[in-house]
């Protein structure tokens, strides 16, 4: 949970440094922005997911963009040293959170398809290598 902590602080900062429209006065302000942002989307944004679903789907998806977006502007309303100017800088803001969350989610993962699968053991992921013994025996 800390280090997840601390990618949601690298990607406010990302952001901050990348749009024009965000500006974070200090790291600390970062932080405390992510704990604000991680509260609000652990308990608000799902409301909001479910209240706007309708909309979330005749969009494909692209509505939980805005929903984001709101939950960016939320929580710089609430923190001091954390401003974000407008609409479509928060919009900005939330994808490139979002990228940078996918980006390190996929790293720490194991790359493009996930950890590798084990061999042996019989749970989930395990490979079984089967043999052709002949006479529709399988080994």
């Amino acid at each position: 949970m800390l280090i997840r902590w601390l990618i949601l602080t690298g990607a406010i900062l990302v952001s901050a440094y990348l749009l024009e429209g965000i500006r974070v006065s200090g790291f600390f302000s970062a932080l405390f922005a992510a704990a604000v942002l991680a509260g609000l989307n652990a308990f608000l944004r799902p409301v909001l997911f479910l209240l706007t679903l309708p909309i979330t789907i005749l969009t494909m998806g692209l509505f939980t963009l805005v929903i984001n977006a709101l939950m960016i502007k939320l929580a710089s309303a609430v923190i001091p040293g954390f401003d974000v100017v407008g609409f479509w800088p928060a919009v900005a803001a939330a994808l490139v959170i979002s990228l940078v969350d996918w980006l390190v989610n996929r790293l720490m993962n194991g790359g493009p398809s996930g950890p590798p699968p084990r061999q042996g053991g019989g749970g989930p992921g395990t490979i079984i290598d089967l043999k052709d013994r002949g006479d529709n025996r399988w080994e």
